[in-house]
């Protein structure tokens, strides 16, 4: 989504904005992101918890292929995969960029590095565009629940 007042990229995550994240660019297939660790964000070594880096990846790459989506289109991830090189601290920046993108998918990769400049992660994603729906949160989220009962494998129908 943008923001109507200076037509710019806003991050729409509840569970983004609760972590800190701040989005410093999103563009023409690029973005950047930063996130000033706190202690909660820390691991038992107090260095940045790889879930925490995971998810600072999937935010600048997802706002990277949003900046190609025409409004009122998301992203979901498909697949993401994060190579870990070294413990971050301080503060984390991401970027992403776009590498492909088709009508209904992009694949991107992006960085990671902390304040000192040092390479923490390297990740590469699929994203899936998607209109968003047009309803509520609730409505939502019972026609995204899948059926219990379901077995996996082919459907008999």
């Amino acid at each position: 989504m943008t923001d109507s007042s200076t037509n710019q990229l806003v991050i729409e995550s509840p569970f983004i904005d609760h972590l800190g994240v701040q989005l410093i660019s999103a563009g023409d297939g690029a973005s950047e992101v930063l996130l000033a660790l706190r202690p909660e964000h820390l691991n038992t070594w107090a260095v940045s918890h790889g879930g925490i880096t995971m998810t600072l990846a999937d935010v600048a790459l997802a706002m990277a292929a949003r900046s190609l989506a025409a409004d009122g289109v998301g992203v979901v991830t498909v697949e993401m995969k994060v190579n870990f090189m070294q413990p971050g601290s301080g503060e984390l920046r991401a970027t992403g960029r776009v590498l492909h993108r088709s009508t209904t998918m992009a694949y991107c990769e992006g960085e990671i590095r902390d304040s000192e400049g040092h390479f923490v992660a390297k990740a590469l994603g699929t994203f899936k565009y998607m209109r968003r729906l047009a309803v509520g949160r609730e409505v939502r989220q019972q026609r995204l629940r899948s059926d219990p009962s379901a077995k996996p494998g082919p459907s008999d129908g």
